[in-house]
């Protein structure tokens, strides 16, 4: 892994250059007490000292609706228009946190479980992260829970540290990264020697990662699913804001003899999830929805697609309208012999 040093001015110069080259870039940009990714026209608009973004990054290879293809009928004959990459756009991330830069994984491991999924992988192939490390957290951060930290550079193509008042340290991890800094050089000094350690932000572990999962796939029947969630609404903003969630359901839009199908984000709290044609539901209670949600982010994906599908960003427990906090359920799980809710 190459190591740089970059100065502020530099890489607002940099960004800068990006842009005047055509790259399409997403950055936090602030909105009244918000702060969200954008596609930016200028590096005024950036926000560099915000803990965590409102939503996550994973709209920019997991679009909220997406049409997949369009179909056309003309005298008994279907034509079909698959899906167009020439549509998606060399994008650039900036800002991207590690706990979100760390959440692709557990996508792509989803989006490539069993048939790959031309749109998210073409929309991956043309997106390179450039991730910041974080100097700050609060307490609903729970990364170091979950085998991440604050400067952890899995999923970044390229990582900044804030290192003094003036500039960064940069981790160049990918070929992607290579690529992005090789043509603007010039911009890039040689790395300090300096301990990265040292500028990150603390964030505590709340709960033992092997005791949770250690006793969360043999808790199916347990009470415990019924007693935390009793305050849920099933209102979706956890599944909404989460870096990881991917569910999805498929509509069909169509006038006349066109049409198209839509792939729209989904969550598997909404009552309606798991309503089979029958009217059956398998999943009638929100206890069954919560439980759902906790296994398979803690159980169903470490089994079957090896990585977890929670990066301890904090999101859910930050977007809950009746605070419901993710960190404090796993943390009583993880101690379950104690368990008091």
């Amino acid at each position: 892994m190459e190591k740089r040093y970059i100065s502020h001015q530099s890489l607002m110069d940099w960004l800068s250059q990006l842009l005047q080259d055509n790259k399409q870039i997403y950055a936090p940009v602030p909105k009244g007490n918000k702060t969200d990714f954008k596609h930016i026209r200028s590096v005024d608009e950036i926000s560099m000292d915000h803990i965590q973004t409102t939503q996550s990054a994973k709209a920019i290879a997991f679009p909220r609706t997406e049409k997949l293809f369009s179909y056309t009928r003309e005298k008994g004959d279907v034509t079909l228009q698959n899906y167009d990459t020439s549509i998606i756009a060399e994008t650039v991330v900036f800002g991207i946190h590690p706990c979100d830069a760390a959440g692709f994984k557990p996508l792509s491991g989803i989006f490539n479980w069993d048939t790959k999924d031309l749109p998210f992988n073409e929309r991956m192939k043309r997106t390179t992260l450039i991730g910041v490390s974080c100097t700050k957290c609060d307490e609903y951060c729970f990364c170091t829970s979950v085998n991440g930290n604050p400067g952890n550079t899995e999923g970044s193509d390229i990582l900044l540290t804030r290192i003094n008042n003036e500039g960064y340290l940069v981790e160049i991890v990918t070929e992607k990264g290579t690529v992005l800094t090789e043509k603007y050089n010039s911009l890039f000094e040689a790395a300090p020697e300096v301990n990265k350690e040292d500028f990150l932000a603390d964030v505590p572990v709340r709960f033992s990662l092997d005791d949770l999962q250690g006793k969360i796939s043999g808790m199916f029947e347990s009470e415990v699913w019924k007693k935390q969630s009793e305050r849920c609404l099933g209102c979706g903003a956890c599944a909404f804001v989460c870096p990881t969630c991917a569910c999805f359901d498929i509509q069909e839009e169509a006038k006349g003899s066109t049409g198209s199908r839509l792939r729209c984000w989904d969550a598997c709290g909404f009552s309606l999830f798991t309503v089979h044609t029958s009217g059956h539901n398998p999943r009638e209670t929100q206890s069954q929805r919560w439980r759902q949600r906790l296994l398979h982010k803690f159980s169903y994906m470490p089994e079957r697609l090896t990585v977890r599908g929670c990066t301890g960003c904090g999101r859910c427990s930050r977007a809950c309208p009746v605070d419901m906090n993710i960190c404090e359920h796993l943390e009583a799980i993880s101690q379950f012999e104690n368990l008091k809710i």
